[in-house]
């Protein structure tokens, strides 16, 4: 009887590939003529010839015994220690400590500068002032003159700043396109911020790791250094203002709660409903993650603007924001505005949650954004506010009717608070801003120049090859220090820099952390400002920021801590450990890794950050150290074939200008010579690099060897041997000419995952070290069978010592062309043999060897490819699915269109801001776009104590039967399916993620689910520092759209003593 049947390979370690898969025509003969399933032996037979050709070729080419035997040769001469987890964390806490220091105190000496330039300043209000303006710079007029603030300035490209044209000696001034660039305000600040320059450039001399240096000021304009051309776009616009930045608002102002009343009375429809709801949005702008908040529209009715959250705030960070803005667009208006009942709500809702403990327990205010108020409701203030008035007000009066506007200010000044007057879009942004100055009143009497550290977030104007770089900024508020304004508190600016979280990593020493350890950063609100797992860019090519990367929780990657106990020790500043079993997803979450860690955590004094560092155990918990001589480690280190990993920091070179073009290798030389005593190197991991240098060069001339003998083999598919070690070293050997390589990007930095980076070891190094000694695991890329273009890599780990609990010293490879591969397993599996004398096989000469049709499905899931088969595998146990989530998922989802009301209204804020966000943080294809979601998805792991089984599926009385053997040596397995049947009726088993939404009716569960998102709030803890109100500030600075008329003023006074206990 003849027999379809497809042989089929796939690896056991993780998630397995579906390497090979052909139709083999095999006639299985039994005695008598009866007919038997596929014999178990045969297929033990093939996957056993298959194990043993494959690791031959792997020990060969990659020289795995050469490397093993001389690590044992050095075997006495090193010497083998356990890693003190809780020490380590503490010294590494120390070291970035000491590192954010030195910035702090840059931003100390300009805050310094500042305020001694301002207090020798007299203002003019008629001072003129050329002044290099960012954009004008360098620009002509018609004739090729220098137009007004622009003028000549040098740009030179320099490296340290990604190659951007910057000038090194000056800094530039930006000022926002809505404001005019020759107010005397604008002029005078510039003027005597001008001192700012020196200070500049002596903080870039003391430390050649800053980078953006920069003053905001109070008036809006921007100082930067160095000095680079800022360039409008497309619509000529630049809204950059400096003040709605976190870094400006965190360093102004003391944390806050706020609630904003929005009138929704039928005055307020048409314009003036659009422009509230651009002030709303506008304050939004202004809150950060210390920051609570909730959106109250009142007519006669109160109608919160998120229902689910009636009677509480929430915290201010980008998610919750984004939510209520969506919920701005609702907002209609109809009936008469009940302001009393709104204001008493307000109140209330302020107390209450004041009482819960849960809020920012600081400053409190009302944003009342309407049209009128016929009162002013002291009745209320009097009742709820006075005489503390903890509660600020803000009134902001929209449109151009001032009928009721000394009414709004009297609530301000009677309150504490400002009054404006927003006429149209274009009003919007800088009137918000006036209630900012206000809240950094009583910080500026108080003199209190608090040091303030952002969330991550991303710098557009850097890139690391990889797109933006990830940072964080240090600011700290400028004040005035003149005797005749002190009780006014005025602020001047803020000064800030910005640290890429990359510095951070340079402080770690990988080598320390082990194979699968790393260290990871938090902030005070339990958000990542470093972790391998953040994710904050998206998509192929040109990279995008996630609307929500800054927000990421430790919870979000670190999710297996389902009682969050790591994350909130770690958020109280607390010290010590803490252990669990994790799941890491690796290979773009294609495979798993299932490992025990131990975390230990510090907090880093002078930050609201906090430290962690996880050591896998195992070999994760053992380093060693090594001893050879200076002389032969530099002479082995120098080799041809040797690179050392280029985000690892062996040496210092970017604290000195002149070591910046050294080389790591170039770097470590110099150090040894000891003639440069400025160049700072880690002495540890210099000698140990030395070391694995010695002990692995007697692999290039071997490698050499077999370079010139191979000619006489047939083992032309191998192309690379590579070999990787703990200390970051690693050496490559090609067997071909580089224009034959099948993949050229393997070992290249455009294979981020297959080389050694700040926060990992390579992947193959990762995957082997978690095989059983002396096993080969093979991979290739997923998704790459359909050209024939695709390479298998067959990896080993090099053990220092014989037991578990060695450390891993090296791995090493082979990279082969997956033709190659597959031609070696076909020939294993046709062999012919008599088994017992029972029944014979006969391998037909007409077998099809890799059609064009099975290539299409290398390196897919298995599951994919053959449904049946694989859940018949889970459901025998030998294999089990797990299922790992992903909190940082983008998902598909309908796009309605929006409201174009907008887009007629106003030049920059609400048209282009709004465009250039969706434009540049969404995906948008046609009606659809991806927004941030969790989502669930499997992987799938092998039961390593079956080595073999075998199974039949009923496929509608058609009997399937499948063998699978573990191939010997390797990660591998070999299955042979029959293939007569038609088992389409089981559906494929894919790894594809699914959305995690909550099981409730198809129109409900979306709202319901963010609702309760938003309502569960974390541990965090506040910032150390509060400023609510200063008993010296003068209240009666209120706004000045409007006077105070003397009977307002005395009703005031009045009502004030009456309160205050005599």
């Amino acid at each position: 009887m003849q027999v379809d049947r497809s042989g089929v390979l796939f690896s056991a370690g993780s998630t397995w590939l579906l390497l090979l898969f052909s139709t083999l025509s095999i006639r299985v003969t039994g005695v008598g003529g009866t007919h038997q399933s596929i014999p178990p032996s045969v297929v033990k037979l093939w996957a056993s010839a298959f194990g043993g050709e494959m690791k031959s070729i792997s020990a060969k080419y990659s020289g795995s015994q050469l490397l093993q035997k001389k690590y044992k040769e050095f075997e006495r001469a090193v010497r083998v220690e356990e890693i003190d987890g809780l020490r380590l964390v503490k010294r590494l806490a120390e070291n970035m400590e000491e590192m954010f220091h030195k910035k702090a105190q840059a931003m100390k000496r300009l805050v310094e500068a500042a305020e001694e330039a301002h207090l020798q300043h007299e203002e003019d209000p008629n001072l003129q002032y050329e002044y290099f303006n960012a954009v004008l710079i360098n620009e002509v007029d018609e004739e090729g003159n220098s137009v007004e603030l622009g003028g000549e300035f040098i740009l030179q490209p320099n490296d340290h700043f990604n190659n951007l044209s910057v000038n090194l000696n000056l800094s530039v001034v930006q000022v926002p396109t809505n404001m005019y660039n020759k107010d005397s305000a604008i002029v005078n600040g510039v003027y005597w911020s001008e001192a700012l320059n020196k200070v500049f450039v002596d903080n870039f001399e003391r430390d050649p790791s800053l980078i953006w240096q920069y003053f905001g000021s109070a008036k809006g304009f921007f100082r930067q250094y160095p000095g680079i051309k800022w360039k409008p776009d497309e619509h000529g616009v630049i809204a950059f203002d400096c003040r709605n930045r976190k870094w400006y608002i965190q360093a102004a102002t003391s944390p806050k709660d706020v609630v904003i009343l929005v009138d929704v009375s039928g005055s307020m429809k048409g314009l003036r409903l659009t422009i509230a709801r651009q002030t709303v949005s506008s304050i939004l702008d202004t809150l950060g993650d210390d920051d609570f908040f909730n959106i109250i529209a009142y007519n006669e009715e109160l109608h919160y603007v998120e229902p689910c959250l009636n009677g509480t705030l929430v915290q201010a960070d980008v998610t919750n924001k984004d939510h209520f803005r969506e919920h701005l667009d609702k907002l209609f208006a109809q009936g008469i505005g009940m302001l009393d009942i709104a204001l008493t709500e307000a109140f209330n809702l302020l107390s209450d949650f004041n009482e819960t403990g849960r809020g920012s327990e600081c400053s409190q205010a009302i944003m009342l954004v309407t049209d009128g108020a016929v009162d002013t409701y002291d009745a209320i203030f009097a009742k709820y506010n006075w005489p503390e008035r903890k509660v600020r007000i803000f009134p902001y009066l929209i449109g151009r009717e001032s009928a009721f506007a000394e009414n709004l200010k009297w609530m301000a000044c009677a309150n504490k608070g400002y009054f404006t007057q927003i006429s149209t879009l274009a009003d919007v942004q800088e009137n918000v801003m006036e209630y900012l100055h206000v809240l950094s009143r009583p910080k500026v009497i108080d003199r209190e120049h608090d040091t303030v550290w952002t969330e991550a977030y991303i710098d557009s104007t850097l890139e690391d090859g990889q797109g933006p770089v990830l940072m964080t900024t240090v600011a700290m508020p400028v004040f005035s220090t003149k005797n005749e304004t002190r009780n006014r508190g005025i602020l001047l600016g803020v000064v800030g820099t910005d640290v890429p979280v990359s510095e951070l990593l340079k402080t770690i020493p990988k080598y320390k952390l082990g194979i699968h350890g790393y260290a990871f950063a938090i902030t005070n609100n339990g958000y990542i400002l470093t972790h391998p797992d953040l994710r904050p860019l998206y998509g192929d090519g040109k990279k995008r920021r996630k609307p929500n990367y800054s927000s990421v929780d430790l919870s979000e990657v670190e999710w297996e801590d389902k009682e969050d106990t790591l994350r909130n020790a770690m958020v109280n500043r607390k010290t010590g450990i803490f252990s669990m079993e994790v799941k890491k997803s690796v290979d773009k979450g294609k495979r798993v890794l299932i490992l025990h860690n131990d975390y230990y955590y510090t907090d880093i004094k002078g930050t609201p950050f906090s430290l962690g560092v996880a050591l896998s155990r195992g070999h994760g918990k053992f380093f060693f150290r090594g001893n050879v001589t200076v002389e032969e480690g530099l002479h082995d280190l120098e080799h041809p074939d040797v690179a050392l990993a280029d985000e690892w920091t062996y040496c210092n070179t970017d604290e000195h200008p002149e070591h910046r073009y050294l080389s790591q290798i170039e770097a470590i030389k110099l150090y040894l010579s000891g003639h440069e005593p400025h160049l700072y190197c880690d002495k540890e991991l210099i000698q140990e690099v030395l070391f694995d240098a010695v002990v692995t060069a007697p692999l290039e001339a071997y490698w050499t060897s077999l370079v010139l003998n191979k000619s006489e083999n047939s083992d032309k598919g191998v192309e690379i041997a590579y070999l990787g070690t703990r200390t970051g070293l690693s050496r490559i050997n090609l067997f071909v000419v580089p224009d034959e390589l099948t993949s050229k990007d393997f070992l290249t930095a455009e294979d981020r995952e297959g080389v050694f980076n700040a926060d990992h070891f390579p992947l193959w190094y990762k995957r082997a070290a978690e095989q059983v000694p002396g096993t080969f695991v093979y991979s290739l890329p997923f998704n790459t069978g359909s050209e024939n273009k695709s390479v298998v890599l067959a990896s080993t780990a090099i053990q220092l010592l014989d037991e578990r609990k060695s450390p891993i010293a090296a791995a090493v490879g082979i990279q082969m062309k997956l033709e190659f591969f597959q031609k070696k397993f076909w020939t294993a599996s046709r062999q012919c043999a008599a088994l017992d004398g029972k029944c014979s096989i006969s391998c037909d000469d007409e077998v099809s060897l890799f059609s064009p049709e099975d290539y299409t499905l290398t390196g897919n899931f298995f599951g994919e490819a053959e449904g049946a088969v694989m859940n018949k595998l889970l459901q025998m146990g030998s294999f089990k699915r797990v299922t790992l989530y992903d909190y940082q998922a983008l998902c598909w989802v309908y796009s309605e269109s929006s409201d174009s009301g907008r887009t007629l209204l106003d030049p920059y804020f609400a048209f282009f801001s709004a465009v250039k966000w969706i434009l540049t943080e969404l995906v948008m294809t046609g009606r659809t776009m991806q927004v941030p979601c969790d989502t669930e998805y499997p992987a799938f792991i092998s039961e390593r104590t079956i080595k073999e089984n075998t199974g039949n599926i009923d496929c509608d009385g058609c009997v399937k039967s499948f063998v699978i053997q573990q191939i010997p040596s390797s990660n591998l397995f070999m299955v042979v399916v029959d293939n007569k049947c038609d088992c389409s009726m089981f559906e494929p088993i894919t790894m594809d993620p699914i959305e995690i939404i909550i099981a409730l009716t198809p129109t409900a569960h979306n709202e319901s689910l963010k609702c309760e998102r938003l309502k569960m709030q974390k541990d965090r803890r506040r910032p150390d520092t509060c400023h609510p109100f200063h008993p010296e500030e003068n209240s009666m600075e209120c706004g000045g759209a409007v006077n105070l008329t003397q009977s307002l003023v005395t009703t005031l006074l009045c009502l004030l003593v009456a309160l205050f206990p005599r």
